[in-house]
């Protein structure tokens, strides 16, 4: 069986990813395509766990911070990623490990090589097909952010030098992986977003 293509969606804090990403889903289905919709971090009972902890207020340490992230990724590929692209499923996941990059690497200052050992510790040589990076203004995006109907958990709470140095990092793994990446302008309104959002996945649909 043809293994199942893995697409992620990536973005700062109100680019608008969750209310694409079910769209979008929607629109693979209508296609006849099998779609796994997960997040992360998140996906599964133990990673579900372990994400209440991590956007929960209060200070954690950024190395444990790190390990946490990855020791939810583990437990997501183990029991849901992995499975669903070995039984043909496409696995649509929102964030995955350049969201580590971005947050823990750009925002929290930690060294990129040290994330790479654990990306290949814990993926193997596991890596998205297709990455959509949701870019927008942080500004604007920190706007979008505040009129949420809950308390903002512990990431939304950061200041903006950190939100900008997330997204240059996301700007720069796009501009170093063109092949990889595709950028959206998030933006513009949401059905202008999604419709650049299935442009950059009708290569692979087709």
């Amino acid at each position: 069986m043809k293994r199942g293509c893995f697409i992620t969606i990536e973005g700062g804090e109100g680019a608008g990813k969750s209310t694409c990403i079910e769209s979008l889903a929607d629109w693979l289905g209508l296609h006849g395509i099998d779609v796994e919709l997960t997040r992360e971090p998140g996906g599964t009972s133990v990673a579900e766990q372990i994400r209440e902890l991590l956007l929960a207020p209060g200070k954690i340490p950024p190395d444990s911070e790190l390990l946490l992230i990855f020791a939810a990724r583990a437990a997501h590929l183990h029991d849901r990623i992995v499975p669903a692209l070995a039984a043909g499923r496409w696995v649509l996941c929102d964030r995955f490990t350049d969201a580590t990059y971005a947050y823990q690497g750009g925002g929290r200052d930690i060294e990129s090589a040290r994330i790479a050992q654990l990306e290949q510790w814990v993926q193997g040589s596991l890596r998205p097909d297709r990455t959509l990076l949701f870019d927008i203004d942080v500004q604007q995006g920190m706007g979008r952010a505040g009129q949420r109907d809950r308390p903002a958990d512990r990431f939304e709470s950061e200041r903006e030098d950190f939100y900008q140095r997330v997204r240059q990092t996301y700007l720069q793994r796009a501009e170093a992986d063109p092949q990889r990446f595709r950028l959206i302008d998030a933006s513009r309104p949401p059905a202008e977003v999604l419709v650049q959002a299935q442009e950059a996945l009708e290569d692979l649909v087709d």
